[in-house]
């Protein structure tokens, strides 16, 4: 989803190069910015992205007269940002056409995964299986099928594995997974951590105290073996 190019609207230009920082940061690599209503809606027209980050907030033209002016022939998916914290704003957020609202402020790993949820709604991926030694992973039924038997994935074991078939092949940090399950502030979590871990085992492996596909980076963290 990375790869998706992400239009950020605002009129702050605090604000502006602080979210393009994070997704910068975040590893997106198409990054567009505009700092009024009319630009957004030129580099909308111009560039076609497929996400934009919208505050409502603008004086030539507010974020909800740019929502409406997209949604006459577009259902780019669109996130809006304000500070401004009356129930109406959010209804007329939501009637104009709004995916989601967040308020100001907020914490960047909350937009981070409010606009990955939005992106994997929007366009989904054709297939999301992952084959390892012993099991079948299917992400899209949130299950494990081994040897014939189904085993629902729960939600933290869900993140984990999607998570580390991102990264297959190579170590994802404890820090890294425990803040997948956790949010940012997750120190302290580590055994919670271990006790996911053994229970995905439980799913994956033939053998989990001898497992071939959810192995352990001792000191570092957790790599997942798929079959090529």
């Amino acid at each position: 989803m990375k790869d998706k190019t992400i239009l950020i609207v605002d009129d702050e230009l605090e604000l502006l190069q602080m979210l393009y920082t994070i997704f910068e940061r975040e590893g997106y690599t198409k990054i567009l910015t505009a700092a009024s209503g009319r630009a957004a809606l030129k580099v909308w027209r111009e560039k076609q992205p497929d996400f934009i980050i919208l505050d409502v907030m603008m004086p030539d033209m507010d974020g909800f007269a740019v929502l409406k002016e997209i949604r006459k022939t577009s259902s780019i998916p669109v996130l809006m940002l304000t500070a401004r914290q009356e129930p109406e704003d959010k209804f007329e957020g939501f009637e104009s056409g709004a995916d989601d609202y967040l308020l100001k402020p907020f914490l960047p790993k909350e937009l981070l995964f409010r606009v990955e949820a939005i992106l994997k709604r929007a366009y989904p991926k054709a297939c999301r299986r992952i084959f390892l030694e012993a099991a079948v992973v299917d992400l899209e039924k949130a299950q494990v099928c081994r040897h014939g038997e189904i085993f629902p994935l729960t939600a933290k074991e869900f993140c984990l594995l999607e998570k580390l078939w991102e990264n297959a092949g190579k170590i994802v940090t404890t820090g890294n997974l425990c803040e997948t399950i956790c949010g940012e502030f997750w120190e302290g979590y580590e055994s919670t951590l271990a006790t996911h871990i053994r229970h995905l085992r439980e799913k994956l492996e033939n053998d989990p105290s001898k497992p071939q596909s959810l192995l352990t980076a001792r000191g570092l963290g957790y790599r997942l073996l798929v079959r090529r």
